[in-house]
């Protein structure tokens, strides 16, 4: 595989194939990652399609999707529907490690390197935003459950990365459209929502903060405080894996100002890559701000995210992935949940 550099940048793209501003875009070097949404997809074929031009613009960038299964699902005809986490602990919790498999399996054979999952908020019926995304409302279950998921995402060389630290659950506001804070004391915090990252960290090869200000540590977002990051994440949980920045375009993250300065003070605090969805021109003017700037992303983190190799390894075909046994067992298992 010819090399190339992975910047601090993830963004998307806008339709189902690459326009030439694109794939201009997508080989400069401070773009490490190309994230896809429900808009990217209208088969299989055409999505492996999709993700060879991008590969071909940058042959070891990383491409993502949030696919956590229930509500956030970007892929959906022709893939296996997913039920939501919260429902498939609740109904079938020997599931969760060969559905993380399968999940893997799906996304590697058209050429996805991970989802942004696990899910380790807390469930908590007042937050419409993480809702039955969650496992469970106990730490102690979700670290269980979430634990057999990450297995079963590693099992067949996939990235496992855990969201959103050190928990959204505490909070209503969607921070895709607002501000939210966390007024809980530091004690409460480390009791409950931040006990999943603490007992999963070494297993997680990626983790997504959250833009949730805790002013018992922060006046910060999580995902702009290196009180968090790299205080809390790095030095006392001994994280060691990549640090990906949330959407920098969620309306939360404004408070930080422009694109620019959003992504610079999201790298300043600690991120590995930053995320810019939905904002072209502030994609653009991140990647030539930070181009200015000098900055030289950290790949020895960003590389285990890669599934590249597993798919070589693997040879991976998706008619033939859906003619093997362990496929097709789980496979019906999922739809007899789905059936509930």
């Amino acid at each position: 595989m010819k090399y190339s550099q992975l910047g601090h940048v993830m963004l998307d793209v806008q339709g189902t194939s690459l326009s030439a501003q694109e794939r201009e875009v997508i080989a400069h070097p401070q773009v490490g990652g190309v994230i896809l949404f429900a808009r990217n997809y209208e088969s299989v074929q055409q999505l492996i399609d999709l993700n060879r031009q991008i590969r071909a613009c940058k042959p070891n960038i990383l491409i993502a999707v949030d696919h956590e299964g229930g509500r956030v699902q970007r892929f959906k005809e022709g893939f296996t529907r997913i039920p939501s986490m919260y429902k498939l602990a609740q109904a079938a919790p020997t599931l969760l490690g060969p559905t993380a498999q399968l999940m893997a399996l799906e996304l590697m054979a058209v050429g996805i390197d991970f989802t942004f999952a696990p899910v380790l908020d807390r469930f908590n019926p007042e937050s419409g935003v993480i809702g039955d995304r969650a496992f469970s409302e106990s730490p102690a279950n979700i670290i269980e459950y979430a634990g057999q998921f990450i297995e079963g995402l590693n099992a067949e060389g996939m990235a496992a990365v855990g969201k959103h630290f050190p928990g959204h659950g505490g909070v209503d506001g969607d921070t895709h459209l607002e501000g939210a804070v966390d007024s809980r004391d530091f004690q409460d915090i480390e009791r409950t929502d931040l006990q999943p990252f603490k007992q999963l960290a070494a297993k997680l090869q990626g983790i997504m903060p959250a833009h949730v200000i805790f002013p018992c540590v922060s006046e910060n977002p999580v995902g702009f405080s290196r009180q968090w990051l790299e205080g809390i994440l790095r030095q006392q949980l001994h994280f060691t894996g990549a640090i990906l920045s949330d959407d920098l375009s969620m309306v939360a993250a404004h408070i930080a100002g422009d694109p620019l300065e959003r992504g610079l003070a999201a790298i300043n605090a600690g991120c590995s890559m930053a995320l810019m969805c939905n904002n072209p021109d502030g994609a653009i003017a991140l990647i030539e701000g930070l181009e200015k700037q000098g900055l030289v992303a950290n790949e020895t983190r960003l590389h285990p995210l890669s599934a590249h190799k597993r798919r070589a390894q693997h040879g991976f075909n998706w008619h033939a992935l859906h003619k093997t046994a362990t496929w097709l067992q789980t496979h019906r298992a999922i739809n007899n949940v789905n059936d509930m």
